[in-house]
């Protein structure tokens, strides 16, 4: 019997419990860094299968390794995520969150376990392979600083020999039964800009004595939008986007502070260092122009996502073999951000998507909405093709 039809037999195999245990993530949700009894579920799920996990990394990350032949000879890193969303569920499904105003809206449920029929399936194998498979289940993915930065800083990039490091993330826009794969810079960085303007306030009929910081604050919004337009060069995918404005004045009442949040994302490092100090400078100028006072703090987090070209051909030539040519898709810079970023910036690395789309199902959602399912399908699709990817790969 083949290699592929082993990993595909089994994936077939463990597919109902994988149903399972991705039903009882999703129904548990918890948020970044407080995943303490999916951790525990996580860990109990691999000693299940005789292998010891390593946890407590960055608080509820957990790490376990899987060792074929000449278990020394050279590692590789496979990776999920394992937080959720403050989003409140809107399905109605057996598996429905139970707990309230916390959701699985990105998928990290699909992503665990997933990787959990890898690990079943890389254990039933591991007299195919050279080396060993190291498998990471990271916390607080959807939270500066990231889990991935707080796992690498504890170590977990440390051992001796490793090659590289695979990651998949489910995409509600390819038809389940495909995948899709981007080479080179893929996903972009994200930063959190937090401006809080300060005027003087008081009665909107008087504006002459006031200090309008509604005003102010509608001009830095548009000026900033001008440092994309007119600072970037336009071959560098950049955005700023403001997506909350609290002035908590009235129809005649003008206040003394408005506070803005929006993020600044784009896919070049020097671009960015560029940018944000352009935006504190101009945002800052304009306010005190206008006779206001600003503060402006920005929340570094993720860097951009680069996807190594030798390593993604080769997983994408797997995936084909896998799957059939006809169902690996070519993907376009994505800029959403990711904190799998954190580790293609240090290790070559593959960030490819899983898709869960089913039209005939009424599964169309996209992630981050209180409507996101996925066609369980996909989870014997993820367990066998990141088995696969990871035995050919380690064999190379």
């Amino acid at each position: 019997m083949s290699l592929k039809h082993k990993i595909s037999q089994l994936a077939e195999q463990y597919k109902s419990d994988i149903v399972q245990i991705r039903r009882h993530i999703h129904a548990h949700p918890e948020l970044s860094f407080q995943e303490f009894e999916t951790s525990k579920f996580v860990a109990e799920k691999i000693k299940s299968i005789g292998l010891i996990p390593d946890t407590g990394i960055a608080g509820t990350g957990l790490t376990v390794e899987i060792k074929g032949k000449n278990p020394e000879s050279k590692r590789m890193l496979l990776r999920a995520d394992m937080d959720a969303l403050p989003i409140m569920e809107a399905n109605d499904v057996s598996y429905k969150s139970t707990n309230e105003g916390v959701m699985h809206a990105c998928g990290h449920d699909v992503h665990t376990s997933s990787l959990l029929g890898s690990a079943m399936i890389l254990n039933e194998l591991k007299n195919e392979f050279e080396g060993t498979i190291k498998l990471i289940f990271q916390p607080g993915e959807e939270k500066a600083p990231g889990g991935a930065k707080l796992m690498i800083e504890e170590g977990v990039l440390n051992d001796n020999g490793i090659k590289n490091i695979i990651g998949q993330h489910v995409m509600p826009f390819i038809p389940v039964g495909k995948v899709g794969f981007k080479s080179g810079l893929y996903m972009a960085s994200a930063d959190e800009l937090y401006l809080t303007v300060k005027g003087k306030g008081g009665h909107a009929a008087q504006p002459h004595t006031l200090i309008d910081p509604i005003l102010i604050s509608s001009h830095i919004i548009i000026a900033l939008q001008q440092i994309v337009s007119r600072r970037s060069n336009p071959i560098v995918p950049s955005v700023v986007s403001f997506g909350r404005i609290i002035g908590e004045g009235a129809t005649n009442v003008i206040p003394n502070e408005v506070k803005i949040q929006g993020t600044f994302r784009t896919l070049d490092e020097n671009w960015r260092e560029e940018a944000l100090q352009l935006m504190s400078k101009m945002a800052t100028g304009l306010a005190e122009s206008m006779g206001g006072v600003l503060d402006f703090d920005i929340v570094r987090g993720y860097p951009f996502l680069y996807n190594e070209e030798k390593l993604t051909a080769r997983a994408r030539n797997f995936a084909e073999d896998y799957l059939g040519k006809e169902n690996v898709v070519d993907l376009d810079i994505w800029m959403a951000a990711e904190d799998f970023a954190f580790y293609s910036q240090k290790i070559d690395s593959c960030f490819y998507r899983l898709g869960t789309r089913n039209e005939d199902k009424g599964i169309t959602s996209g992630v981050h909405t209180p409507t996101f399912d996925i066609d369980e399908d996909a989870l014997e699709i993820g367990m066998g093709l990141m088995a696969w990817i990871a035995i050919n790969e380690i064999n190379r």
